[in-house]
């Protein structure tokens, strides 16, 4: 990277001259754009901040929406959160996968029944960020809750850049960070992700362990609303296991 050209360090990682060189700006601009005083930096100059800092395509989109927060499209009191009624059809139609409508603040618009037969029982599932980090039960429901835990941070992290002016995503952080230490911890590593196609692996209570693949979809025409589609392998013991939990919560034949 020139680092050799730029002069030696004392600690490891990047001083703010040597990123502001290798970036093709003053050292003085960066300083600005660090305290959030230089308010419209172009587009090439947040490239070229992405390129130095080696950010992932997730974290450079983070930093141009700190850069360049959009205006709200909605206000808190609209009609923001409401799920349209194709989109409800859709996941009733879902007899054995798990359908859930989601805003940027995880906070649970919508479920089948078969979501609701999974989280039956189950202290702040109105909320999916909230039933990781502030129910007791979530680490033994979530069999791999660090990882899924963290992945929902990162997720929150990503929304905070483009949702400047959301007092209930503050709320919900201020929540969050009172209640729990885990929560203070993950945050502040400052991960950005968006999240994707994965593999989740639960304990549920009734019907023993469950390895589901979740996929998530962006609404179009909403606020950031999401669907989140988790359904078992075909001939799968994960599916047997969902249909056990559709029958008896009377979802299934």
């Amino acid at each position: 990277m020139g680092l050799l050209e730029i002069g030696s360090r004392r600690t490891p990682g990047l001083r703010r001259e040597e990123v502001a060189t290798l970036a093709g700006v003053s050292t003085d601009y960066y300083v600005r754009l660090e305290q959030g005083r230089e308010r419209r930096p172009s587009e090439q100059v947040l490239d070229a901040l992405a390129r130095v800092l080696e950010l992932d395509p997730e974290a450079t989109a983070y930093l141009h929406e700190l850069a360049r927060p959009r205006a709200r499209e909605h206000r808190p009191g609209d009609r923001a959160d409401q799920v349209s009624p194709y989109v409800l059809r859709l996941i009733e139609s879902w007899d054995y996968a798990l359908g859930i409508v989601v805003n940027r603040r995880w906070d649970v618009l919508a479920r089948n029944a078969m979501a609701i037969a999974f989280f039956k029982g189950l202290e702040y599932s109105d909320n999916l960020i909230r039933l990781a980090f502030l129910n007791p039960a979530a680490p033994e429901f979530y069999r791999d809750w660090e990882h899924d835990a963290w992945s929902k941070v990162a997720h929150l992290r990503a929304v905070t850049g483009g949702d400047c002016e959301d007092p209930y995503l503050f709320d919900l952080i201020e929540e969050l960070s009172l209640g729990s230490e885990d929560f203070r911890r993950m945050w502040a590593r400052h991960d950005v992700r968006v999240r994707s196609y994965e593999s989740k692996r639960f304990r549920h209570p009734e019907v023993g362990d469950l390895t589901l693949w979740q996929e998530t979809f962006s609404i179009n025409g909403t606020y950031g609303q999401q669907i989140i589609i988790a359904q078992a392998e075909p001939g799968s013991p994960s599916e047997r296991g969902m249909a056990r939990l559709g029958s008896l919560a009377g979802v299934t034949s």
